[in-house]
């Protein structure tokens, strides 16, 4: 694979982290809608979307379904199989400790790219990649911690182990889909519609439906469906099957710090010194894990 094709994927990697990154500024816009019934609309938008976009190509939907089992498997169990763990988790946990354990996916990724096979070009994981995952790692705990600790202990056993799930599942689901790079990026709709019908499914079972309040919290459910819950994961499994995992894994950790800027940005929080220590420490972890890259290295 030419390395400007692989520098490409990784840089849409990035992007797909930038995109992340708004997720929290428009939770806030949302309002009180049950994450359930949040993920299945985001869903259904993208999902509504990149069906016509397929009729509108000439092409026939359905042919897109035509996936390997295996290919489903996977597909389904990360997108769907990620959000209902990390729900268990921040609901079964106190929120700040289990959204720490699930941001251990990005260094897991780091990790987990050794595993794959020589023909994944995926290229050997060296002491840099590991250190600059590991600082961003730092950053993202003093951003979620707040400055005010965290409180872990054996009551919430069970919102610990859903969080460790999935983050485990998403950095599995994240460096397995190396293995179906030959799949069209097109078949992630078809995970989306899937997606969708079972987060709709799992809130009726457990939630109570609240729709939008206002144009604001409509409009912001739609570009939650464009973007972050959306047309991010397009992007997400084209650069995890071309690009650098593990330079996209330690700076996926910019995504918290980012979500916090923007919030300090629009005036929902204040800016502190531990952000800007968190700032430091993603920033130069993610500029170590891709001094390589920067350095126009394989």
């Amino acid at each position: 694979m030419p390395n400007s094709h692989k520098t490409r994927a990784t840089l849409t990697g990035l992007l797909t982290i930038l995109i992340w990154s708004t997720l929290a500024i428009l939770g806030v816009l949302v309002g009180n809608i049950p994450p359930f019934q949040l993920v299945a609309m985001a869903f259904t938008v993208v999902f509504t979307l990149i069906v016509t976009i397929w009729l509108l190509r000439g092409e026939k939907p359905w042919t897109h379904f035509k996936l390997p089992a295996s290919a489903w498997t996977l597909g389904v169990t990360g997108l769907f199989g990620y959000h209902l763990l990390y729900f268990v988790g921040i609901q079964n946990a106190p929120p700040a400790d289990a959204n720490l354990i699930n941001y251990l996916w990005p260094v897991l990724i780091v990790l987990f790219s050794a595993l794959l096979p020589a023909r994944s070009e995926v290229g050997a994981l060296r002491w840099f990649h590991v250190t600059g995952a590991g600082l961003g790692f730092l950053g993202t705990a003093l951003i979620i911690a707040g400055g005010t600790g965290l409180s872990f202990n054996s009551n919430h056993t069970y919102g610990y182990a859903a969080a460790i799930g999935a983050a485990l599942l998403w950095a599995s689901y994240s460096v397995l889909s190396r293995r179906f790079a030959h799949i069209s990026t097109n078949a992630v709709g078809s995970f989306c519609g899937a997606t969708a019908l079972l987060a709709w499914l799992a809130h009726f079972a457990i939630e109570p439906t609240i729709w939008p309040t206002d144009t604001e919290a409509w409009l912001a459910v739609l570009a939650i469906g464009l973007g972050p819950v959306g047309f991010a994961f397009f992007f997400w499994d084209h650069a995890v099957k071309h690009g650098d995992l593990r330079v996209i894994g330690a700076t996926a950790y910019a995504a918290p710090v980012l979500s916090t800027l923007l919030l300090v940005m629009f005036g929902f929080t204040a800016p502190t010194w531990t952000l800007a220590l968190a700032c430091a420490l993603v920033t130069g972890g993610g500029l170590l894990a891709a001094r390589d890259l920067i350095a126009g290295r394989s």
